[in-house]
């Protein structure tokens, strides 16, 4: 298996776990649970972000096009409704 699709498959587990860890917390009642699951969860996020980065370096990762500023607007006016 060849570098970048083992980097993206990571990237994806991580992306997947970090959604499993943002329903345990808002759904933990305990608050040592919780704040153990945010733990997890900001390694992770640091993680993700540094794999993001390397990918990115080597051209494995493409990000989606950056949002325009009245994209952006829109998007900020329809949530505040």
């Amino acid at each position: 298996m060849d570098e970048k699709i083992m980097v993206n498959d990571i990237l994806a587990g991580v992306k997947s776990d970090l959604t499993a860890y943002q329903t345990a917390i808002s759904e933990s009642e305990n608050m040592n649970l919780r704040q153990t699951f945010q733990q997890i969860r900001n390694n992770d996020e640091s993680f993700q972000y540094e794999l993001f980065k390397i990918a990115q370096t080597k051209g494995y990762y493409k990000p989606a096009q950056k949002a325009s500023t009245t994209d952006i607007e829109v998007v900020k006016t329809e949530l505040q409704q």
